[in-house]
């Protein structure tokens, strides 16, 4: 059988700081943490893929409605245009009693009348 050596002086005072039988942790600790800390990054991950998933239904949403906007906008500005177009602009002047002006007549820098002016008349109209 074998035996351990003796020892003397200051290799006893050291071997008797380290721990003479077999030093094992226990399993049951490190197995519950290592179980917490999957079982914590599963969850995690599920939590971050509903997000993401809800992020992506949200993106949805707004593009839906931003279409719709869209949509409604450019019929808004269809709506000006057709309002704005010369022809539109003198009929709705014309059921408000509004008729041409005459001829126009300028002022030049040095004070002088350019041209003849004329009375606007609901007969030129």
């Amino acid at each position: 059988m074998s035996r351990k050596p003796e020892l003397r002086g200051r290799a006893a005072r050291l071997a008797q700081l380290l721990p003479t039988g077999r030093a094992q942790a226990a399993r049951t600790p490190f197995v519950l943490l290592v179980v917490l800390l999957l079982g914590g990054g599963l969850i995690g991950l599920l939590v971050l893929n509903s997000a993401l998933s809800e992020g992506a239904f949200r993106l949805d949403d707004l593009k839906r409605e931003t279409k719709g906007l869209t949509d409604e906008e450019q019929a808004l500005q269809r709506d000006i245009d057709a309002y704005s177009a010369p022809d539109a602009l003198q009929h709705r002047a014309r059921e408000l009693g509004m008729v041409p002006g005459g001829d126009p007549a300028f002022l030049n820098p040095d004070g002088k009348v350019k041209g003849v002016p004329s009375p606007a008349t609901a007969s030129r109209a």
